[in-house]
């Protein structure tokens, strides 16, 4: 074979190498955007749990006076929001906050048998704000769930799960209404 064969035969061994070192860039790069978004989505969900987190006290305190018999729904808040503080992983804080939903909405649904604290001002400010956060909750969550399927996409998909698997990038957990939360139908009555 001549010179020039040789070259050739080398040039297309360091191209094609070229290529699979390129490629092997480009997959490690998404799976490391799509990781950010998915710690960025979860720090925004973050700010309005935080928010919430910081009202609730308030909101219990005004509840307390009125509805002192309802000890029990109020311990759940208190004990939920306890565990919410205490949470060290992001699955600790999504566990813990889907328990505090459902303990607010509880204590929310329990409120309506009281009258006087409905047309309470403040009662009313502090429903008004908690109403308003958790909505934001709701599309924060959305758009870190939509987040977290592309990231987990990415970390199953050939060849970028090859790429994910050296260099350990492992699936996110979504953040999920818990099954007792989401069989629990409340029932207001007027």
């Amino acid at each position: 074979m001549a010179w020039w064969g040789k070259l050739l035969i080398g040039l297309g061994v360091v191209i094609v190498l070229f290529i699979i070192i390129y490629l092997i860039v480009k997959a490690y790069n998404k799976l490391v955007d799509s990781r950010e978004k998915v710690k960025n989505g979860w720090s925004q969900i973050d700010v309005h749990l935080r928010r919430r987190f910081d009202l609730i006290p308030n909101l219990v305190e005004t509840v307390k006076g009125y509805a002192a018999h309802e000890k029990e729904t109020l311990e759940n808040v208190t004990m939920w929001r306890s565990r919410v503080s205490s949470a060290s992983t992001t699955e600790e804080a999504i566990d813990a906050n889907a328990g505090l939903s459902g303990a607010l909405g509880r204590l929310l649904v329990t409120m309506e048998k009281y009258p006087e604290l409905k047309a309470n001002q403040n009662f009313l400010k502090l429903q008004s704000e908690l109403t308003e956060i958790e909505n934001k909750i709701a599309f924060a969550r959305q758009f870190y769930n939509d987040t977290v399927q592309k990231y987990n996409v990415l970390v199953k998909r050939f060849p970028s799960n090859i790429i994910a698997s050296v260099f350990k990038f492992k699936e996110e957990k979504f953040f999920e209404v818990d099954n007792t939360i989401r069989e629990t139908v409340p029932q207001v009555k007027f």
